[in-house]
């Protein structure tokens, strides 16, 4: 619904890289990019009082420029003001504190990841998650996602990780450039492939598993290209609460995640609230069953509990249309379906 103008809204600046001059000489960590604005767009609007910080221009010590976050607080979705390097990569966000002005909660880095889900800081309580959620925190199959366990689903059809990579890719073509959030990223199989690609200004590696994180940053450090050149970020949080503010995300990839998720319906609705207009969402899963599969494979299926959310394609279609999210395709291939959807 469009809104009306006022002077606290301001065009969201178009996003160019420049050296991030924050990092100390003897730190660890090379000079990485951070995204700084280059002119106004007459598109989108975020409110300046919460979402832009000033800080000075090295280059000149006249200019000031803005940074825009779209990292925001899990509980009230507020835009976080940080504190420290700016910048959407490894070093910068793990040398940043992160604060939300209307909650006063404050969340920070752990293991080279962002810890943006509700529970942060917690230290009494304990959440009792479902099953299949608690089975990838595993410090075992964390370690086996990627060594094994990810290359069996090729026998339910799913073509390997190279060909799902050219088939997301070809689907993220309009958004191109733009900011991708690999949610239920697990070990980061995909994630890296995206910040390699070189092809969008940012990729956040998501998931609720701080082991699989832990993993993801694993393999990272095996590879000197994304450790020191690529914005690339990982952040801890639930994606039935996604830490992003409305309207700031260009591309969603969720790979072989639906069903695992313990409500899809919250889930997708989330991610058509954190993705701009024209965003793309691209999803894969295994199919509860297809066309082809016998009837009585089908009764079968639907009465037995599994453990799993496994949908049918009719059931993920009319999920994605529910929510709001427009122009949807898949591709079948067995069990396997991997679809895309737009926010008009």
């Amino acid at each position: 619904m469009a809104m009306a103008a006022s002077p606290l809204l301001h065009p969201i600046p178009k996003l160019e890289f420049r050296k991030c001059p924050f990092l100390p000489l003897n730190s660890q960590f090379p000079p990485r990019l951070h995204f700084l604005p280059r002119h106004f767009p007459s598109s989108s609007t975020i409110r300046a009082s919460s979402t832009v910080l000033m800080e000075p221009d090295v280059s000149t010590q006249q200019d000031q420029a803005k940074e825009v976050e779209i990292v925001a607080c899990p509980v009230c979705y507020e835009p976080l003001i940080r504190k420290g390097p700016s910048g959407l990569n490894l070093s910068a966000i793990y040398r940043s504190g992160f604060k939300c002005t209307r909650c006063n909660k404050s969340y920070s880095s752990k293991d080279m990841f962002l810890d943006l889900t509700v529970t942060a800081g917690l230290k009494d309580y304990t959440e009792v998650q479902p099953a299949r959620t608690e089975l990838f925190r595993s410090p075992l199959v964390s370690f086996l996602y990627e060594r094994g366990w990810r290359q069996s689903f090729n026998r339910s059809g799913f073509p390997g990780r190279d060909e799902e990579f050219k088939m997301a890719q070809e689907y993220f073509k309009p958004v191109e450039g733009g900011i991708l959030v690999d949610v239920s990223c697990g070990s980061g199989l995909f994630s890296r492939k995206f910040a390699k690609s070189g092809i969008y200004s940012g990729v956040i590696a998501l998931d609720f598993s701080e082991n699989m994180l832990r993993q993801c940053y694993n393999f990272i450090k095996q590879d000197e290209t994304l450790l020191t050149n690529s914005n690339l970020a990982l952040v801890r949080a639930d994606v039935s609460r996604l830490p992003f503010s409305s309207g700031s995300v260009d591309a969603v990839h969720a790979g072989a995640a639906l069903h695992c998720w313990p409500s899809p319906t919250n889930a997708i609705a989330e991610i058509t609230r954190i993705l701009k207009s024209g965003g793309v969402f691209v999803g894969s899963t295994f199919l509860r069953y297809t066309s082809s599969t016998p009837l009585i494979i089908r009764l079968l299926r639907e009465r037995t509990s599994q453990g799993y959310g496994y949908l049918t394609e009719e059931e993920i279609e009319d999920l994605c249309t529910s929510c709001g999210l427009t122009n949807y395709s898949r591709k079948i291939q067995q069990s396997f379906i991997m679809f895309s959807a737009q926010k008009p």
